[in-house]
């Protein structure tokens, strides 16, 4: 008989592991995995919700990574688009794969399996205009900035070159890599609208998982290297870029949550399960090992018992920790997990006739549009955060082409005042926010939905100190392996999250029942990165 891997959740990390299993386990080896999914929804926070034809991607998702392994399973799952003319290459474990869009792509007006290649631009908008983000050598972020601030932030990023701070917070994190003048103008009243807390009370981890090695001088080099550089093929990839400094990546055609559709069926053709709305409320613990999970119809509140030789869980660790029976978790464990902090997400959806920005042109020149995938809005006057335009992501995404499809997103939490106002009130003060700041006008508003997500965001203050208490209690079962974002609560990439899971499917393959294999997966460096001891 195959062996029982039992996955909580059906988002990128479990659903990764899954599937992995059935593609390398076999014969008297094979595992077979059960995937339970408490939503109705594949894909976690990287799901694609649809209203009215129109698809909404939750944060936004880049299909970009620095491992090969990931950009060769994203692309197996759904192959390029046709292109004219670009020669792309892509190198898996040493080998290169060039291949010219003309020849290996696909068309996406014949078939829905396709990632369409896009470029990227990301702005913020401060001061009602706009500025590159990152921020860029360019006149136009001179001009915003105006002179006397650009002194300032000059000599500020000489100083903490000359003085850097001892990395306390991510506050000092941040002032190391840009100075405090340009920390105070972009990084400082953002990350609080993010977080809710102070700068000074988030670990500094959250910036070496999250801004990774941007700086000044890195931003600098990119200018150099992009004006002067000799022009060679384009690689997806694009190992030797910083994340934040990216020009173009892979992005599914109908949203990123098609792409874990595709997944689940793959998994459920090939032997797996995929079941939906169906609540994991505890692990069953014998020792060492978890020996079953109890899950509870969503529909009906039935529970069943469901007994596993592995146990991959995706779920939060504060929820994972509760479910735990037939041992005594510590106190002091039970405490930090109980505590874990959260920050949950809203979207709030508007399908418009276009933008009121002044000279607001798309990249195909049509007015009334922005080019941008994602603004960064940091105006201290409203609330929201930031605003994706969903026609950059995908065409395909918006149901008329003659309208601008955005999502506007609030950081909030979870029963506070923005959380528990009435769809049809968000939406309303959504667009009051937008109009206020020029972006567009309230008579251009067509309609619109409100998306409303938990647990989106892990944070990395209060509680989160003494995570390493967590980690080594739920360590000690050698049959259960957290992966992903809340699964380990670390602020992961969806790559990230990937790595995790085909981690820990190597350790089950290997016998390996040490983790640290699997914490130490980093998106960044190589994906190898320790947690700085406090």
């Amino acid at each position: 008989m195959p062996k029982k891997a039992v996955v909580i959740g059906a988002g990128p990390a479990g659903l990764t592991a899954a599937y992995e299993f059935l593609n390398r386990t076999e014969g008297d080896d094979r595992v077979v995995p059960e995937v339970f999914e408490g939503s109705g929804d594949i894909g976690g926070i990287s799901k694609t919700v649809s209203f009215k034809g129109n698809r909404i991607d939750i944060g936004g998702h880049r299909f970009f990574s620095k491992s090969d392994v990931v950009m060769k399973w994203w692309l197996d799952i759904l192959p390029p688009e046709k292109t004219a003319a670009e020669t792309f290459t892509l190198k898996y474990r040493g080998q290169t794969r060039d291949f010219d869009g003309t020849e290996y792509g696909v068309d996406p007006e014949t078939t829905d399996d396709v990632m369409l290649v896009r470029s990227r631009l990301s702005r913020i908008y401060y001061l009602r205009s706009f500025f590159n983000y990152p921020i860029t050598l360019e006149w136009s972020t001179l001009k915003n900035l105006g002179f006397l601030r650009l002194v300032r932030i000059g000599f500020s990023y000489i100083k903490a070159r000359l003085f850097p701070l001892k990395e306390v917070s991510l506050e000092e994190f941040y002032v190391n890599r840009f100075g405090r003048e340009l920390y105070n103008t972009f990084f400082k009243s953002y990350t609080e609208k993010v977080w809710g807390v102070p700068v000074t009370e988030i670990e500094p981890d959250w910036g070496a998982q999250r801004v990774k090695g941007l700086s000044i001088s890195k931003t600098i080099a990119h200018a150099f290297k992009k004006a002067f550089g000799r022009s060679k093929p384009k690689d997806i990839a694009q190992k030797d870029t910083e994340t934040s400094l990216i020009e173009s990546f892979l992005y599914p055609k109908l949203g990123p949550g098609y792409l874990w559709e595709v997944v689940a069926r793959r998994v459920q053709e090939r032997g797996g399960t995929v079941e939906m709305e169906q609540m994991v409320v505890a692990l069953h613990a014998e020792g060492n090992r978890i020996v079953a999970a109890d899950v509870r119809d969503s529909a009906t509140g039935a529970v069943k018992r469901v007994e596993g030789d592995y146990f991959i869980s995706t779920m939060p660790v504060k929820d994972l920790v509760a479910a735990i029976r037939g041992i005594d978790v510590p106190k002091n464990v039970e405490d930090v997990a109980a505590a874990l902090p959260y920050r949950d997400f809203i979207t709030v959806g508007l399908v418009l006739k276009k933008l009121a920005l002044a000279g607001a042109v798309d990249r195909d020149g049509t007015p009334g549009r922005v080019p941008d995938n994602w603004i960064y809005i940091q105006e201290p006057d409203v609330q929201v955060g930031r605003l994706q335009v969903f026609n950059n992501w995908s065409p395909y995404m918006v149901s008329d082409p003659d309208t601008v499809w955005v999502g506007m997103e609030y950081f909030v939490d979870e029963g506070d005042e923005l959380w528990s106002m009435a769809d049809e009130d968000m939406v309303a003060f959504g667009v009051k926010e937008l109009a206020k700041i020029g972006i567009i006008d309230a008579a251009d508003f067509i309609e619109g939905t409100v998306l409303r997500v938990q647990k989106t965001y892990p944070a990395y203050f209060g509680a989160y100190r003494r995570f390493d208490e967590v980690r080594e209690f739920v360590d000690g079962f050698e049959n259960l392996f957290l992966v992903g974002r809340n699964g380990m609560h670390r602020y992961n990439n969806q790559d990230h999250s990937m790595l995790t899971a085909i981690e820990a499917v190597d350790n089950v393959i290997a016998g390996r029942v040490d983790k640290s294999n699997i914490w130490d997966v980093n998106v960044e460096q190589e994906y190898h990165e320790e947690k700085s001891s406090s």
